[in-house]
């Protein structure tokens, strides 16, 4: 396996060995062996014609339909994903918007290069870690996740106005057009948004902003209703027509400034006009003959593949049984989350050992410590749980007729975000500094911890789960990416394993989900992912599992499924295009359109 990385900040000397626990582990395992093959090599990838149309999929049709309008208007993948971007911004508040931040992995075909532009949010000056203990010293948890103190400064215009200025074809405004339309015009309310603003109501109507585009006559928004947002359609305008002063200067600057401080918040103007994307090289490694490119940090979703695949490589994963091969491939995940947890953070401000996470040789040394039938306990990988973030992102997949491809990951955080929309903007702040380490030890939101190197700072951006990433092999380009907090990262992995078993974009978009991250030291898996037989297995070798749908495998009877994943696939031998959109997600939506090479 081959890799290539970027790291301007490696120090080895912090860089914790394997607790000796795990020799002691090994060294009283009885010897086994398993079905083992050597790395497959990779081979060059052959030069290929470009795509016979253009697919995008994503977590609404009406997003797609935008992208897709785009291209027709002449656009390639980077004015069709600006036009994506912004209209999920739209008609998925509960998921992401302007108030939010993403990770958008671009592909130039001309060029062949690669590049991740990181729109992740950066932490105010005023959001010390103090600033979110009340009283008695404990984490303020109404502070960390509603209003304006759990905001940081947003990062998805600049990248819209980044995306349309240095990679597309069309002006700013006309891929911004379809998101305009639709704001202003409206679009029905469907069962997920009419139920989330249910669960954060109490939040969301404690801002008169927010109310004023939520209510109705003093009444929430509900299923079927015709959702317009004139504000929003006016910020968008404001963009359109000034690029990145029109958000983060003039009008809109002082709304927003003016809201987060009528809110009790802190933000300033220099915080604001001083935001920028920031241009990262991605991760990239080969696979079994894919070469995976993917997101770098403040992702942790990167490292963490590398690390997986690194450690499943040599095993012939096909010729296993199912609980095998699952126990397998959660070990791998357990390892990989405990490093995500001490190791990983925004990479402007802490050194991380990548080189070494990403390594062959530690590899090797971690795949030497799983057992092949037990299960290792997570109390033997010394440390506490991981930070995480909310379900509630969005994803969208891109490839168009020159070959240009574009995963892109966006986010508010949780359901709504903060709740907060100031006055005049229709904009929803998100409520990502809950993905800091506001206090070292003490879990967040989602019961996790994390540590010195994800504490906020001014400027820092907070770590992420999200992983949008290309998949390519002589004969296939895959582009995927997925919502899901932290099983955000498990679930690309269970897509490229898809891919590597020859399913199609369809067949990998609907695969039973599973997931471990170290700590809690449980198997979590959707309703139905596992038989009884197979659930019987795990337990056996030591496994803890969580079945919420399957009280015949034990589990609470409750159904729960995760996850949106967004998938395309050139098939450069067969000359197709196709698109797998999620069947949990009822308006997402994949669509194949014949579209001429200029």
């Amino acid at each position: 396996m081959t890799l290539h990385l970027f790291s301007s900040r490696i120090n080895h000397r912090r860089f914790l060995v394997v607790p000796a626990l795990l020799a002691l582990l090994l060294s009283l395992a009885p010897e086994f062996a398993l079905a083992l093959a050597p790395p497959a090599r990779t081979e060059a990838a052959t030069v290929a014609a470009t795509p016979p149309g253009a697919v995008i999929s994503s977590g609404h049709r009406l997003a797609t339909e935008a992208g897709l309008q785009i291209l027709a208007e002449g656009g390639n993948a980077f004015d069709a994903a600006v036009a994506v971007s912004s209209t999920l911004s739209v008609v998925e508040p509960i998921s992401s918007g302007l108030g939010g931040g993403g990770f958008f992995l671009l592909h130039d075909a001309r060029t062949g290069k690669d590049v991740m532009l990181d729109a992740r949010e950066y932490a105010p000056e005023s959001a010390t870690p103090a600033a979110f203990l009340d009283k008695n010293g404990e984490l303020d948890r109404d502070r960390s996740v509603n209003g304006p103190w759990s905001a940081g400064i947003p990062g998805l215009p600049a990248a819209l106005v980044e995306l349309a200025g240095k990679h597309g074809r069309l002006p700013l405004a006309q891929s911004l057009a379809p998101s305009i339309r639709i704001a202003r015009d409206g679009f029905p309310v469907y069962a997920r948004m009419a139920k989330g603003y249910q669960s954060r109501r109490e939040v969301m109507e404690r801002y008169p902003g927010t109310r004023a585009v939520y209510l109705r006559n003093g009444k929430p928004i509900a299923e079927g209703d015709i959702f317009r947002q004139p504000e929003l359609a006016h910020t968008l305008e404001l963009l359109a027509s000034k690029g990145f002063d029109g958000f983060y200067r003039g009008e809109t600057a002082r709304k927003l400034l003016k809201g987060v401080k009528q809110a009790g918040g802190r933000w300033t103007a220099e915080e604001l006009a001083g935001y920028r994307v920031k241009q990262r090289t991605p991760l990239s490694f080969d696979y079994h003959g894919w070469k995976i490119t993917t997101a770098p940090p403040p992702s942790s979703g990167g490292i963490a593949l590398v690390e997986m695949l690194q450690i499943l490589e040599p095993w012939k994963l096909e010729e296993l049984d199912e609980a095998h091969r699952i126990h397998l491939v959660v070990e791998a995940m357990r390892r990989a989350y405990r490093d995500r947890t001490f190791f990983l953070g925004d990479p402007d401000f802490v050194d991380m050992p990548l080189a070494v996470l990403a390594s062959r040789d530690y590899a090797q040394g971690l795949r030497a410590t799983i057992h092949p039938d037990k299960a290792t306990p997570s109390d033997l990988l010394s440390g506490k749980p991981t930070p995480l973030e909310d379900d509630e992102t969005t994803h969208f997949s891109i490839i168009d007729a020159q070959g240009n491809r574009v995963g892109a990951t966006q986010t508010v955080n949780l359901l709504y975000g903060s709740g907060l929309i100031p006055a005049g903007t229709g904009v929803l702040l998100n409520n990502e500094m809950d993905d800091f380490a506001l206090k070292p030890g003490t879990p967040n939101a989602f019961g996790v911890m994390g540590y010195e190197a994800n504490a906020p700072k001014a400027g820092k951006r907070m770590l992420s789960s999200m992983t949008p990433t290309f998949m390519e092999s002589p004969d296939r380009v895959v582009v995927l990416g997925t919502p899901g907090g932290s099983r955000i990262i498990t679930m690309v992995l269970l897509g490229i394993l898809g891919y590597d078993a020859g399913l199609s974009p369809q067949q990998v978009s609907a695969l039973p989900r599973y997931h471990h991250q170290w700590l809690p030291d449980v198997i979590s898996a959707e309703s139905g992912a596992f038989s009884t037989q197979v659930a019987d297995a795990l337990k056996a070798m030591g496994h803890e599992v969580d079945l919420p749908g399957d009280t015949a495998a034990g589990g609470r009877g409750s159904s729960h499924v995760w996850g949106s994943l967004q998938t395309v696939m050139w098939d450069r031998k067969a000359g197709t295009l196709s698109g797998g959109s999620d069947p949990r997600n009822p308006v997402a939506e994949a669509r194949v359109v014949e579209q001429a090479s200029p």
